[in-house]
């Protein structure tokens, strides 16, 4: 087309208008707050919370080990406002947990840390024995040891003998807490405690229960108990749902589930008599390191103590999204003024639905970033894929356009190397495909890191290093059905991530047919 051929400006508007729009019901659409029935106001307390007294800095695994006794005080102030209980979990710098509760008026379960070492166990013992005996007025109960058999660092029989030891020296309730199922496969607990401590967590159970389901299988859960262990009473020492992170068969974290589990829990418990105690108080980035990102987002408070409306009031899975929606807008007329004007009527249609789905899949990757990347390699690894889709999406934006001056001349650029672009995202797709595939428990999919490279050299197809995109194309190809096969059908995001998977491995395939003097001037959708 000429250079001096009229621009299209009809076709042009309605793209940016329909490209504008699919941003706005993007961002809305996943920012939108949903009415629930509310779990506790001001004057209705719930009964218990788990207490980590971390700030989001710190980690239980610092050396030295400190906390810091001003965010100990404030978070329990805090906490008295929605709680009757904290429960804790270690005797190791929260010696003055039972002071500060006194101080706002809330009891607590106070747990002491059992693991593998003798030494250090003992020491969490006699601490816990001692601020029982102290502190008979705030101290309602003390556990013995949290999963330890779960993460087999003792025996059932040791672990009776530390019970027993502890019940000898104390005029509290005493307990342990583990998942239910250890309670079946050791029964020689049981007769130790003076209650049963039982952790029912849907999300993490082998056969993962979705939000749907996971209220009834809890009842479920907690009826048998109750039958099977009378008259002994039954306490749920932990149950939640989380509000980030990936999604495990059908069992999707948002803040909306995380609500709706919640406010159900609560009022299935109550009309029961039941006691319970909900994990957590705070969201807790340190458990991110051996959780993946879906371990540092169980709170009803996040990192900063900034309530996420799990309890009360509307409840949204974004908060940011127009902060996003932002972002993306200013991305979208970036992408628009990088081309200027385009080379005909499809390009002017096009343009605009590039830089959307551009804008869009930057800005669900920044979100999915700016959740999950806990190690400097994974935000060093999540920046150069952010910065491979601005490259991508100049260049795709920039083949559009009728260039002439710098234009072409970074179009000239882009074009040479856009092998090697396609070879980056052919890379990104297989090592994450082979993580998925291998080691996927507690890594996120990274679909929209990907969906834009996979678009658009599926449609604009280039030519890079053969044997190396080959090879990529059956290591992503390869792994999509066994990575559908570990996360099932119903996950939404395993299938999103298989769908972009597919697209990589046509680009890739693509790019195979593409005679080293093809341009992309000539392709299909010039």
């Amino acid at each position: 087309m000429s250079p001096t051929a009229r621009f299209p400006l009809l076709p042009y508007l309605f793209a940016c208008l329909l490209g504008l729009f699919a941003l706005g019901g993007l961002w809305y659409g996943l920012g939108k707050p949903v009415v629930l029935a509310d779990a506790a106001s001001a004057s209705h307390k719930l009964q218990c919370a788990s207490y980590t007294p971390f700030d989001k800095d710190q980690s239980p695994f610092d050396q030295p080990f400190q906390l810091r006794p001003a965010r100990m005080d404030a978070d329990l102030a805090l906490l008295a406002q929605r709680f009757e209980c904290i429960r804790t979990y270690s005797m190791t710098g929260l010696e003055m947990i039972p002071q500060l509760a006194r101080k706002h008026g809330l009891k607590v379960m106070l747990g002491a840390w059992v693991n593998a070492d003798p030494v250090d166990t003992q020491k969490e013992v006699k601490a816990l024995i001692a601020s029982a005996n102290a502190n008979p007025d705030v101290v309602k109960a003390v556990i013995v040891g949290n999963e330890t058999l779960l993460r087999k660092e003792v025996t059932g029989p040791q672990l009776a003998a530390l019970i027993n030891q502890v019940k000898s020296q104390v005029s509290v309730p005493v307990t342990y807490a583990d998942v239910w199922e250890f309670w079946l496969q050791h029964p020689e607990i049981a007769p130790t405690v003076d209650f049963l401590t039982i952790h029912l967590l849907p999300y993490w159970e082998d056969d993962p229960k979705s939000i749907d389901d996971a209220l009834v299988h809890v009842g479920e859960i907690r009826q048998v108990f109750g039958k099977r262990f009378a008259p002994k009473d039954i306490v749920i020492g932990e149950t939640g749902w989380p509000s980030e992170g990936r999604q495990r068969e059908t069992a999707l974290p948002s803040r909306v589930n995380e609500a709706r589990f919640v406010r159900g829990f609560v009022a299935m418990a109550e009309q029961h008599g039941w006691r319970y105690n909900l994990i957590e108080a705070f969201d807790q980035p340190w458990k991110r390191a051996s959780e993946g990102a879906v371990g540092g987002y169980w709170g009803l408070y996040d990192a900063d103590r900034e309530d996420k409306g799990i309890l009360e009031g509307p409840v949204s899975n974004l908060v940011l999204w127009p902060q996003w929606l932002l972002a993306c807008g200013l991305l979208f007329a970036a992408t628009l003024l990088l081309a200027g004007r385009v080379r005909g009527t499809r390009a002017a249609l096009l343009l605009p639905l590039l830089a959307a789905l551009g804008a869009a899949s930057l800005g669900l990757w920044g979100e999915l970033v700016r959740i999950n990347s806990r190690f400097a390699g994974e935000w060093i690894w999540a920046l150069l894929l952010g910065g491979l889709n601005l490259i991508v999406l100049a260049h795709g934006a920039l083949a559009l356009a009728q260039r002439d001056g710098w234009r072409e001349r970074v179009f000239a650029w882009l074009e040479a190397r856009a092998g090697w672009w396609l070879l980056a995202a052919g890379f990104a797709a297989a090592v994450s495909m082979l993580a998925l595939v291998f080691d996927p428990r507690y890594r996120s999919f990274p679909s929209a890191a990907l969906m834009l490279p996979a678009v658009l050299y599926l449609l604009r197809p280039v030519r890079g290093p053969r044997a190396e995109i080959a090879l990529l194309a059956l290591i992503v190809g390869a792994g999509i059905a066994p990575q559908l096969l570990r996360e099932g059908l119903s996950n939404q995001q395993a299938l999103a991530w298989a769908g972009v998977s597919v697209l990589m491995v046509g680009a890739l395939w693509r790019s195979l047919r593409v005679r080293a003097q093809q341009r992309w001037s000539q392709s299909a959708i010039s």
